[in-house]
């Protein structure tokens, strides 16, 4: 029997992931001063102990503006490189890839965490340790209604922020981080630069498709050079912005030519967020309503393969991949080249080594950790015996 393509391994330049399963970038809301902390060690460990090929860290901010929330980790000092390293060091050891994703939230900066509602910080919040900050965008329109207004990017501005992401990928490299992903979706800093309903400017950062995609691209640019020349470079798009009026996977085309030639190995494809969080929107009174639309199962895999196929570009998708048959049909098919899954690895860290045994890619149970798997296979054999699994 041959390997299922999900075990089969995937080098990208000097990088061997053992596997095509991949921890998409995770926000734990927990850091305290951008430092990653032991919270941060477990929920990522105990993704490499179940194998995931490649385990990402969540949105990285380049600066203390960039953060989405007071709990969002950075990358602008160097105690946040040391934060990280036996994090790094840790995910190696188990055999999985160690990867980062360095980001600016824009003008979704400076806001509750998920389960406080996502709303953006008050000057009342500061009672409680959390005031509000200066966002930035690519012009003074707030995200929405009940959201901040940001403060519009000078090109100075712009260029210290490029910068920033450089200097990011150089601290990343340090920590030991093996893949790098620059964040250019959902909303925040560079997608709103490239989506034509956020990015209203009259420059050469704003206008046509070109105009829009110069940050980007500038960003790119800098964070290759900076990152080392044999270790791959991912970069994560929102494929379309959703409306007719926005951003659209043609423009994704587009982009992903563009990145392609500066040295982007993968483009990892999303969609949404630049009108608001993905999953929240504010009703008349300002009030935070959740909202979300029916998503099936792989619902942004068509993304991946447009982009995979019309760029020439290797691709990662994402969104509701749950079950392990889909998601080696999906390589199957030639849609995408890498599989990241998100809420399911955060409710089971051991999905990876289920997908092995249940494609039959792991007899007595090989692949997990020694200290774990005489354990599994003795628990398997007692299931068996008994009639269940």
């Amino acid at each position: 029997m041959s390997m299922p393509l999900l075990f089969t391994p995937i080098t990208l330049r000097s990088v061997t992931l053992p596997n095509r399963v991949a921890l998409s970038p995770l926000c734990m809301y927990s850091a305290k001063d951008g430092l990653a902390n032991g919270f941060h060690f477990s929920h990522l460990t105990a993704v490499a102990r179940g194998r995931a090929g490649l385990v990402f860290t969540e949105a990285t901010a380049v600066a203390p503006e960039g953060r989405i929330t007071h709990g969002c980790c950075g990358l602008w000092n160097d105690a946040q490189v040391e934060a990280y390293r036996p994090i790094v060091d840790a995910i190696i050891g188990f055999g999985s890839v160690p990867a980062i994703q360095i980001a600016h939230a824009g003008r979704k900066a400076s806001v509750q965490p998920p389960w406080k509602g996502s709303t953006p910080l008050r000057a009342e919040d500061a009672a409680t340790g959390s005031p509000p900050w200066e966002c930035f965008g690519p012009t003074s329109e707030p995200v929405g209604p009940s959201w901040h207004a940001p403060t519009a990017m000078t090109e100075a501005k712009i260029q210290e922020t490029v910068q920033a992401f450089a200097a990011a990928a150089v601290r990343a490299a340090k920590a030991g981080f093996r893949v790098l992903e620059i964040h250019g979706a959902h909303g925040y800093l560079i997608q709103a630069f490239l989506s034509p309903i956020a990015n209203k400017r009259n420059d050469r950062y704003g206008g046509d498709l070109a105009g829009r995609m110069r940050f980007a691209l500038e960003v790119t640019e800098a964070v290759r050079a900076a990152w080392p020349a044999d270790l791959p470079l991912f970069f994560r798009i929102s494929a379309v912005d959703g409306t007719a009026e926005g951003w659209s996977l043609d423009d994704s085309v587009v982009l992903a030519k563009e990145l392609k030639a500066r040295g982007v190995d993968v483009v990892d494809c999303s969609a949404g967020g630049v009108s608001g969080a993905p999953a929240f929107r504010a009703n008349d009174s300002g009030q935070p309503l959740r909202t979300r639309a029916e998503r099936p199962p792989g619902f942004q895999v068509p993304y991946a393969e447009r982009v995979r196929r019309d760029a020439g570009v290797a691709t990662m998708a994402v969104g509701v991949i749950i079950a392990r048959d889909h998601a080696e049909a999906i390589l199957q098919e030639g849609r995408a080249d890498l599989i990241a899954v998100g809420r399911e690895l955060m409710y089971d860290p051991y999905w990876t080594l289920k997908a092995a045994e249940s494609l039959g890619c792991d007899p007595g149970n090989k692949m997990w950790p020694d200290n774990y798997g005489w354990a599994i296979q003795r628990r398997s054999e007692i299931m068996a015996a008994a009639g269940r699994r």
